[in-house]
């Protein structure tokens, strides 16, 4: 999987005198998917549509709370919040024991859904050379919408999917403005 994306962040005081925070938004395109593990014990692999494996295009649009505490040339970075995504694409594998049926390999069933919500968090280091600045980040993203309606097998035994993952990124942040402020902490 890949994660592209551009995002805004705006620095400001909370409270008017502690300068360490901040919002952040952006878009993002990215694959996120899933797999089903082998279950040696009972010599199965569970099985979505017949598929072991699934690949989806996801646009996501995440709105954070940011917490910075810059220090020499670096910055401790940690941010949580929210986010929205609409899956564009899927592609449904069948894996060794699994049947995709053609028609529904490379679409969207009805019961699917493809809007995506949730919380987003994450921590990271940021090195910084005016007006450049450079991000490592590791987040956390966990899902508050099922991957698909949870009545679609039966309307008595309901089953969910909440889709989570870990993202390792690196990123490059311009500085659209001069930095502002009286002293580094400040920053």
């Amino acid at each position: 999987p890949y994660n592209f994306g551009v995002t805004f962040t705006k620095y400001g005081k909370m409270f008017g005198y502690m300068p360490f925070f901040g919002f952040q938004a952006g878009l993002f395109y990215t694959k996120e998917g899933y797999q089903f593990e082998y279950n040696e014990e009972k010599e199965y692999t569970y099985k979505l549509e017949g598929a072991e494996k699934a690949v989806m295009e996801v646009v996501e649009l995440p709105l954070l709370a940011h917490l910075h505490l810059d220090f020499w040339k670096m910055k401790i970075i940690a941010e949580i919040g929210c986010y929205a995504g609409y899956r564009l694409s899927i592609e449904r594998f069948p894996g060794k024991t699994g049947n995709v049926i053609p028609e529904i390999q490379y679409s969207f069933l009805e019961t699917d859904n493809r809007f995506d919500y949730g919380i987003k968090g994450g921590a990271g280091l940021g090195f910084v050379f005016d007006p450049v600045e450079f991000h490592i980040m590791l987040n956390y993203k966990h899902a508050l919408s099922s991957l698909y309606e949870p009545d679609h097998y039966s309307q008595y035994y309901y089953r969910f999917a909440y889709p989570m993952n870990f993202v390792l990124s690196a990123g490059i942040h311009v500085q659209l403005t001069k930095r502002t402020g009286k002293t580094n902490a400040q920053l």
